[in-house]
């Protein structure tokens, strides 16, 4: 993408040094201001939905009824959503989509601020609102890593990924502070000017170094393009399929075992909502240390921190302490976001870029499927089992299936590409690392 600094100077004048490094470039850094105001108004807004449903009169089954409202056309249009965004320009995906979170979050706030809402109408709106994010995230993904070179890749996308957690961390505390002073509905008014401000910051990007698409047969044609892409190379099905696991074993803990534990043994909601900022602080730790650490075998690297995503698990089954479940939860934190850099690297050098934001959209897919069951069977799994024996069967698939992953060849072998000024610096030869079997459009 272009970059403002890199524009020649003007005849006779030395050129002014960049006060930005040269792999954050124009859209790089308009992506990530963006990406900064919508977690602060959507982390916010997240607090905001659950007390609007309560003060309208409506019990916790109305907000589970909600949320499912938001997350069923996120999983149902994501596989469509990344089609579109690789047939048509994806910065106008994104402001489209980010237009429709705007009117749906706008009408949200009016209904709450007037006393007005009810529960069917809350579902439709969160329902647009998930929608609109089916749509944005393949196309926001595909645009992230077509915005940054492959030689500072790594740490484009830890510095992203720092923001974007740091905004969430502080978008939810000033959302529950503005939730008990303001009110719920203010707060989602919020959110939709966030989406405004962020869907006018993305209609800046410039797309003119992105390489033309070309003409392709009808969207499922797209689809099954994009799903031949996804299926030719095992070490991406096979972490996508151990993180649909994975995610649907976090989102039970999180969204129903962990608040429980708190309330029944740990003193209340206080808590559990340290321990759920300290994870917060965690991510934004492991972006920092991948801002400096490369490693060269990249999903072995990050498959290997998989393996601390159990340790919440285990805590809330002993239970240990609250001081003890925050600390966990910072591990864990941390341990996610190296693999998330990891991650991202690996799709950035391996995924053709016309192709990018279906794959990311085949990812988005299998990786949130299984979270509506998980979360309906927590409960019938606590009645059957018991409570720290569902917590420890949770943790302990987490470990079985991530140890499984690492028995793939292309996981254990899939390496980091020598940049360019690498390269040129380094002896002829072969790579002392096997080369993981990738399609040639990949290569």
């Amino acid at each position: 993408m272009n970059n403002p600094a890199d524009s020649p100077a003007s005849p006779g004048r030395a050129p002014l040094p960049s006060r930005r490094p040269e792999w954050a470039g124009r859209n790089y850094v308009l992506l990530t201001a963006a990406t900064i105001v919508t977690n602060l108004g959507a982390h916010g807004a997240l607090i905001a939905t659950t007390w609007a449903v309560f003060e309208s009169g409506g019990s916790a089954g109305d907000v589970g009824l909600v949320a499912m409202a938001r997350f069923l056309p996120l999983v149902l249009f994501l596989l469509i959503g990344g089609a579109v965004a690789d047939r048509i320009p994806r910065h106008r995906v994104m402001v489209a989509a980010n237009a429709l979170n705007c009117v749906s979050q706008a009408l949200f706030a009016v209904l709450v601020i007037s006393g007005e809402a009810r529960i069917w109408q809350m579902m439709v709106l969160t329902a647009l609102c998930g929608t609109g994010q089916a749509f944005f995230n393949p196309a926001a993904e595909g645009m992230l890593m077509a915005s940054v070179s492959g030689e500072q890749a790594s740490r484009a996308f830890a510095v992203y990924r720092m923001a974007m957690h740091g905004a969430g961390i502080g978008g939810a505390a000033l959302g529950g502070a503005l939730v008990a002073f303001v009110g719920p509905g203010w707060v989602l008014a919020v959110d939709a000017l966030a989406f405004a401000v962020a869907g006018g910051l993305r209609a800046f990007l410039d797309v003119d170094g992105v390489p033309d698409r070309a003409p392709g047969g009808g969207l499922f044609a797209d689809l099954r393009e994009g799903w031949q892409e996804f299926v030719s190379r095992p070490w991406l099905w096979s972490i996508v399929a151990q993180f649909s696991v994975v995610v649907a074993l976090i989102g039970a803990v999180e969204a129903v075992f962990g608040p429980l534990v708190a309330r029944d043994q740990l003193g209340g909601a206080r808590p559990w909502g340290i321990a759920l900022a300290a994870y917060g602080v965690g991510t934004v730790a492991g972006a920092v240390l991948m801002t400096r650490w490369k490693p060269r075998r990249l999903l072995f690297v990050g498959t290997l921190c998989v393996f601390p995503i159990a340790l919440p698990s285990a805590a809330l089954a002993v239970p240990l302490d609250a001081a003890g479940l925050t600390g966990m939860m910072f591990v864990s934190g941390v341990a996610i976001e190296v693999f998330g850099v990891s991650w991202m690297t690996a799709m950035h050098q391996e995924i053709p870029e016309d192709k990018l934001s279906r794959v990311s959209a085949y990812d988005w897919f299998g990786s949130t499927a299984l979270l509506p069951l998980s979360t309906a069977l927590a409960g019938p799994a606590e009645s059957a089992f018991g409570r720290s024996e569902a917590l420890w069967g949770a943790a302990a698939l987490m470990v079985v299936v991530t140890a499984l992953v690492l028995l793939v060849p292309d996981v254990r072998n899939l390496t980091r590409r020598p940049s360019a000024k690498e390269a040129a610096g380094a002896p002829p030869g072969p790579s002392t690392e096997p080369e993981p079997t990738r399609t040639p459009q990949g290569a």
